[in-house]
């Protein structure tokens, strides 16, 4: 996975800690905060921005739509507009797909390395 998958406890993140999840930088953070109306972080007395689960979501979805499937900045916003729950219903697909398959790779990882004991013998 090209990102850090958070566990979920905090109320907000900081910018900085978003970017280190997804392994961005700060300025794409603030970028997509202006193109993407979905964002929508809560800003504090200093004017830091502060992210909730659910904003995480979203850049998750965001990050997933531009930097993964490879869409435009226009396009992404689109189908967001659109299709919001159609996209992320596909990508909540997709991701647990992927944790299958990892997991189907373990299983067959560890069943070869128990097969090759059991030649051996």
């Amino acid at each position: 996975m090209p990102y850090k998958e958070p566990k979920i406890e905090k109320v907000y993140y900081t910018i900085g800690e978003v970017a280190a999840m997804f392994n961005v930088n700060a300025s794409l953070i603030r970028f997509w905060d202006k193109e993407f109306p979905m964002l929508k972080p809560t800003k504090n007395k200093k004017g830091n921005r502060l992210f909730t689960p659910q904003d995480l979501e979203h850049f998750r979805l965001i990050y997933h739509l531009v930097k993964e499937k490879g869409m435009t900045i226009k396009g992404a916003r689109t189908l967001l507009q659109k299709n919001k729950e159609g996209a992320a219903n596909t990508f909540e697909a997709v991701r647990r797909l992927l944790e299958i398959k990892e997991q189907l790779i373990a299983i067959r990882d560890e069943l070869g390395e128990t097969g090759n004991e059991e030649t051996t013998e």
